[in-house]
Formats: C-alpha cells, structure tokens, sequence
C-alpha cells in the first residue's frame, strides 16, 4: 500500500499594505523637510535681517520683520571708504586664477600619476596623498616667511601662484581616478598615429576630463570665493581685500558693529556662489557620479 503525503501549503508573506506604504513615504519626506527647514534657517534668518533697521536685528529674532528698510544695503556698499565692487572684483580675480591654476597644474600632475611611467612613482603618489591628512597649519609658519622673503606680501601673489603647482592633493587624485578609468586603448592608438605624451594628453585625455575638470573647477571656486584664513594673513590693505576680509572689517570689537551692512552684502556674496552652482549644477553631479564608478 501506497503511503501519500501531503504537501504543506506554502508560506505566504503579505505585502505591506498601500496605506503602510504611504505613510512610511509621509514620514520620511517630514523628516527631511524638518532637516532642511533646520539647515536653511540661519540662512533665512540672515536675508530677513538684511531688511531690519539696525535696532530690530536682535530685538525681533523672527523671520518676519516688522520694519522694512533698503539702507543696510545702500551704506554697505559704500561703508568700508571703497565700493563693495572692488572687493567682489578682487575675489573674482583671486578665485579665477586659482580656478585656472587648479585645472592647469592638477590635470597635468594627474597625467604624469595616471599615464606615465617614472622613478619613485609610487613613493611621490604616497606623498601627495599624505598631504592631504597634513593640516594647514602645520605649513601656516613656513609659507608665510617665504612669501614675505619673496616680497609678495600684501599682494595676491600668495594665494594664486600656489595654485599653478599643483598644491591641491585632492584635485590631483580625484583626477587621477578619472584617468585611471579610461581604456588605455586609446592612448595606444594615438601613440601608433604618432602622438607623444604631451599630444596624447592634450587630444585624447583632457577632452575625457570634462566631468572631472567641472567638478575642480566648481569647488575651487567656492573655496577660494569663501577662504578666510589665506587673504587675513596676506592682505593688510584695505583696497586688496577680498569679499570674506571687507565683511570681516564691518565687526567691531568694541561693540560698535554694523551688523545690518554685514548681513546685506553678506547676503549679496552669496549670489555669485549660487549662480556657479546652478550653472555647473548639470557638471557637478555627472562628474562626482562618473569620478566615484570609475
């Protein structure tokens, strides 16, 4: 006689309900509202305060001022004796030629890293990644008695030249990942058609770098458009200041500052940094997307 078995019926696991769904979806877009309104505030705070009169900045610490007025922005631009132009014009100059230093000495450096063959490659690859765990600080001291020996002090000749060294680590080895991804294929090719280094990399490489030649560029420019520490330490006059300098020279240590100027042009510094973001927006996230696949 034939014994037969029955087959248990299979688990079924039940699918999360639309409901359950829906509000898991609520509740994470409430967090990351509250996150960013958290984030955004002081940022809020500073534009509404740009438009009170200087006795309602503190006083009234809402968002919605009670007294509206256009003369923090009219006395702070001409507040520090120079129109606040110049000193827009200065961190333009400055942040634009570290911007093309940066592309200029990184991409090259990143090349030579990526593509050629030398003595104590590996060894100076080692180096240049440790200076990136290296603090400013550490080199504060030693930079400054050089560029005063060399009479570049008070000029912008500290806070550019560096830039035409390949002194930014990061920009080397993000570059240098970039290249590292690209089929050395066509590298052969152009060497068979009688490209040397410098041909191979001015027509085949660096027209691929796109995606991570808009990323350096982009965050150069924000750092350098936002750097404190550099021009505070390089910069005693007042018609070589950059924008971060002239906002600086609005605080008093006496108690007598004129925060309603400050937060207006504060406010203004902001726009070309948000321009930059917007134009290269498209850039930016295709090449830190393409730079961390390959």
């Amino acid at each position: 006689m034939a014994l037969t078995f029955a087959r248990p019926p299979a688990r079924t696991t039940a699918a999360p309900s639309a409901s359950w769904l829906g509000g898991r979806r609520l509740g994470a877009h409430v967090v990351i509202i509250l996150v960013g309104a958290v984030m955004i505030y002081p940022l809020l705070w500073m534009l509404a305060s740009s438009f009170k009169p200087e006795n309602l900045i503190f006083s009234e610490p809402g968002l919605i001022p009670t007294g509206f007025t256009f003369d923090n922005f009219v006395h702070g631009w001409t507040a520090l004796g120079s129109p606040f132009t110049l000193f827009f014009l200065n961190s333009a100059i400055v942040a634009g030629l570290s911007v093309i230093g940066n592309l200029f000495s990184c991409s090259l450096a990143a090349y030579a890293f990526a593509r050629l063959e030398f003595r104590f490659k590996p060894v100076l690859f080692a180096l240049m990644l440790g200076t990136i765990m290296l603090p400013f600080h550490v080199v504060l001291v030693p930079q400054y008695i050089l560029f005063q020996n060399l009479g570049w002090t008070n000029t912008f000749l500290p806070l550019v030249v560096p830039k035409f060294l390949a002194v930014d680590s990061f920009f080397i080895f993000l570059m240098v990942q970039f290249i590292r991804g690209l089929p050395r294929e066509l590298d052969d090719a152009a060497t068979v058609d009688g490209c040397g280094p410098i041909s191979v990399f001015w027509r085949i490489i660096l027209p691929l770098m796109r995606p991570a030649l808009a990323v350096t560029a982009v965050f150069t420019f924000i750092w350098t458009w936002n750097d404190f520490l550099g021009p505070l330490l390089y910069l005693t006059q007042r018609d070589n200041f950059t924008v971060p300098i002239a906002l600086n020279a609005f605080l008093d240590s006496t108690g007598a500052s004129a925060w309603g100027p400050m937060f207006a042009m504060s406010l203004l510094s902001l726009v070309p940094l948000f321009v930059v973001f917007l134009v290269a927006q498209k850039h930016l996230i295709s090449g830190i997307a393409t730079t961390g696949l390959k």
